[in-house]
């Protein structure tokens, strides 16, 4: 096999290293987890590569593996869950139900992780992360609507963890907290809290401006903290003896009222393990249910893009993430439910719903869990404000809003998108509004989802079209897991809140819609799913098309229009995509050239004749031809032209003449008017064939059995006249004027005739023509053998029930002075020929 160098898919890969025998799954998991693993090799060898500029910004490219991905996904998946709210879950689920939620999310996470994995292993991975990433797999609008979706959801968790760090920080130092007693240092209410939580959001944004390389430092620093202030915890557990704990005062729905911590009990654990929901006292009491449950859960889990969003900081994304990311998920399972086991089997249901903070009640060092969660919440918060400021500078970058929102990447000093870092911390600071945790909860846990099932949709998709280029180097994803990942996501979204699932659905679309008619990028050479998609089903039902079922009922113009010079054309080139009436239109053009040379005239032209395609609105396939005549082309066309049964089943040709040509494109009075189409794309082409040739080529298109049209004046087709209403009438003469007769009117190409002109006449711009068709009620009877006067009559009657019988809305015009048309056909043909123009 062979293939060319300039224009193959292959031509700048050197090696193929993937396996033709798949390695069994131990021998996987042991490559995976073992030093020698290699997801992937260097971003020039295996595997597909984005087109651009993989290797700008190496030099800034600094994070491995563990402070890049793990350490950032871990905190993020910690955040405010595993100290604040745990007890929440078990208390009002119960453990069995808390941990059928886990598997729940964890089986989205994990297979969504997988998705992720296989998108990062199938290319470059550059800054962006996962909008990156969906929006190079699903093209602009999808990967625009998505990426803005996900800025969202990144400052809606960003405001989640900081109300939680808030939240426990006043239960810990506030009035009556559980380091200090009676007023606490600091007051409680919701303006302060409110006071609070904008001091953190403003330490994330120095922080931020100072760099994320400054976060990726701290973070395995602020991991180990909480790790440390964790086993502190899981160790009170143990040594700890029953005891009361007292319920704080911002619950006001007891008061002066303690749970009970019993220390590892079964009978503690077995009253635990049902349901017993109860009312959120920071909620105003709102009743607890199991989306309420499940949502405060999963906005606590929602982290495992963290890693994916520090992409423009990693030294080898590739490798990083799906390591990293998948380390951390299991990680952070094991330590969950380690938890949720060892607080049902020794605190009370009591204590649980009326303290969410029971593990600084319960704790050896009380200020272990103050330490914890202060870094947990605030770290979460820090690592979502980053992912989201990256996104956005993406998003701008790329220009899905145009030009609107240009001034972002402007403001960037040194690879940190200063502005977007200030837009994010101040939108954080609008959904601070909100208060309370578990008001954000749902929120932020649908539109997390939402980012969850279009990454697996854009691997599922993928996976699905069998697109050649998708070979991503993670061997654990298949097409099974992208669609459990896709389908557990939809189902939980209209679990948490049907409303907010339906709404962030619509804004979803509403967003590709306006990207796709508006947006700038929508022009960029990214590739997109949609293509890949719409050619594996057209390629399917092309298949199911099958030629030998056509019937006369479902019959419709099949066009082939032959186009010598398509500048002086356009208007028949208009007119013809106005009779296809939704079936096949293609343009062929034959290159008078020797075919055996080299290289191919078309591969240049075939983008000219695209561009002119696109200016005239039409909807049409090009096919270009090297014949050394155009007889020749012609056949190559009408044999070759379409696919399966899609094949023209009418050729139509403009009129041999000698009339000078029109340059519709140049000239500014013309409605096709278009500079940017310069004169050397399209030269004026006089027509370089004789008669005989002409009139052999028609004789070809009806040796194929295929139906001919002569198109002739179509360069003094005026639309502008139709539009005014100064012409009136589609006119169709069913006559054939070489041998007239009384049976022309009802002949094949009599009806054909009928059928063109009640298609064109069903088109809006021509609706307000009347079709009409000609009959002549002078006749001679005996040059013709017509029928008599009384015959005519009925004939005329015959063909009005012919188009009532054919549904063929027209009127019947009687032409006068055909009896002068008649006596010349006797006559010199010349004669004949103008007896029939002055008719006309």
């Amino acid at each position: 096999m062979v293939a060319p160098e300039i224009g193959s898919t292959n031509a700048d890969i050197t090696t193929d290293k993937t396996p033709l025998v798949n390695r069994s799954v131990l021998q996987r998991l042991y490559n995976f987890f073992g030093r020698s693993a290699q997801l992937s090799t260097n971003i020039t060898s295996d595997g597909y590569v984005e087109f651009g500029s993989i290797t700008e910004g190496l030099d800034n490219r600094t994070l491995g593996t563990f402070s890049g991905v793990f350490a950032p996904v871990t905190l993020s998946m910690f955040s405010a869950l595993i100290f604040l709210r745990v007890g929440y879950l078990v208390g009002n689920a119960g453990l069995l139900v808390t941990l059928l939620q886990f598997f729940i999310s964890y089986v989205i996470l994990i297979f969504t992780v997988a998705s992720i994995c296989a998108i990062s292993t199938n290319g470059a991975v550059e800054g962006g992360g996962a909008y990156f990433m969906i929006s190079r797999t699903l093209g602009p609008e999808f990967g625009g609507s998505i990426g803005t979706l996900f800025f969202l959801a990144n400052i809606v968790n960003s405001a989640f963890n900081i109300s939680g760090c808030v939240e426990g920080l006043v239960q810990l130092i506030g009035p009556g907290g559980y380091l200090v007693h009676d007023d606490g240092w600091v007051p409680d209410g919701l303006w302060f809290r409110f006071l609070y939580s904008s001091i953190l959001n403003c330490l994330n944004l120095i922080i931020c401006l100072i760099g994320a390389g400054m976060f990726a430092k701290t973070t395995v620093f602020i991991l180990a903290t909480v790790i440390v202030c964790t086993i502190i915890s899981f160790i009170s557990f143990f040594v700890q003896a029953p005891m009361q704990v007292p319920i704080p005062n911002v619950n006001t729905l007891v008061h002066n009222s303690t749970g009970f911590f019993t220390g590892l009990n079964s009978s503690t654990m077995y009253a635990n393990l049902k349901e017993h929901y109860g009312h959120d006292y920071t909620v105003n009491g709102e009743e607890v249910t199991f989306a309420s449950v499940f949502a405060v859960l999963f906005s606590g889990v929602t982290g495992i893009m963290a890693g994916a969003n520090m992409s423009g900081e990693l030294k080898n994304p590739a490798k990083s993430i799906p390591r990293g990311t998948l380390s951390a998920v299991l990680f952070t399972l094991t330590v969950y439910l380690c938890l949720a086991l060892l607080t049902a089997a020794s605190c009370d249901v009591f204590l649980l719903q009326n303290n969410y903070l029971y593990m600084a009640g319960i704790s050896v060092f009380p200020a272990s869990v103050a330490i914890g969660l202060i870094t947990a919440t605030w770290t979460a918060a820090l690592s979502n404000a980053i992912g989201a400021s990256r996104v956005l500078e993406a998003l701008t970058k790329d220009r899905i809003f145009g030009s609107i929102l240009d001034f972002i990447p402007r403001g960037t000093w040194r690879a940190n998108p200063i502005v977007a870092v200030i837009i994010t911390c101040v939108l954080v600071e609008f959904v601070l509004l909100l208060g309370s945790v578990n008001l954000i909860a749902k929120l932020n846990s649908v539109l997390f989802l939402l980012s969850y099932l279009a990454t697996n949709l854009a691997c599922l998709g993928l996976e699905l079209a069998s697109a050649p280029n998708f070979r991503p180097s993670f061997k654990y994803f298949t097409w099974h897991t992208a669609f459990i990942g896709l389908f557990g996501t939809l189902i939980m979204m209209f679990v948490i809140n049907p409303i907010f699932a339906v709404c962030s659905i619509l804004l979803c679309l509403i967003l590709i819609v306006a990207l796709h008619l508006f947006s700038p990028s929508k022009e960029f050479q990214w590739g997109s799913i949609s293509q890949a998609l719409i050619f594996h089903q057209v390629r399917k039902y092309l298949l199911l098309l099958d030629s030998r079922k056509d019937h006369v009922k479902f019959w419709r113009p099949q066009v082939l229009l032959l186009v010598n010079s398509p500048r002086s054309a356009c208007p028949l080139i208009d007119f013809i995509n106005d009779l296809k009436k939704g079936g096949l239109y293609v343009l062929g053009h034959v290159v008078n050239a020797d075919p055996y040379t080299q290289p191919d005239p078309t591969q240049d032209m075939i983008y000219h004749w695209l561009t002119l395609v696109d200016h005239l609105k039409v909807k049409a396939f090009v096919e270009l031809t090297v014949a050394q005549s155009v007889r020749e082309g012609l056949q190559h066309l009408m044999r070759l032209s379409g696919m399966g049964a899609m094949k023209p089943n009418t050729v139509v040709f403009g009129f041999l003449d000698h009339e000078p040509q029109q340059d519709f494109l140049q000239s500014s009075n013309s409605p096709y008017s278009n500079c940017d189409l310069l004169s050397s794309a399209f030269p004026i082409r006089w027509q370089n064939i004789n008669c005989d040739e002409y009139v052999a080529m028609i004789s070809d298109v009806l040796h194929m059995n295929k139906n001919v049209c002569l198109c002739r004046n179509f360069v003094n087709l005026n639309m502008d006249s139709i539009k005014i209403s100064e012409k009136k009438y589609i006119d169709v003469w069913p006559i054939n004027f070489l041998n007239p007769t009384d049976k022309d009117a009802f002949d094949t190409t009599s009806l054909f005739m009928m059928q063109l002109a009640c298609i064109i006449n069903s088109v809006r711009k021509w609706k307000k023509l009347t079709l009409r068709i000609c009959v002549c009620d002078e006749v001679r009877q005996s040059s013709f053998s017509l029928s008599s006067r009384s015959s005519v009559e009925s004939q005329s009657e015959k063909l009005s029930n012919l188009l009532k019988m054919l549904r063929i809305s027209a009127k019947l015009f009687m032409v006068t002075g055909w009896n002068a048309v008649i006596e010349a056909h006797s006559s010199a043909f010349p004669t004949y020929l103008n007896s029939i123009r002055r008719t006309l």
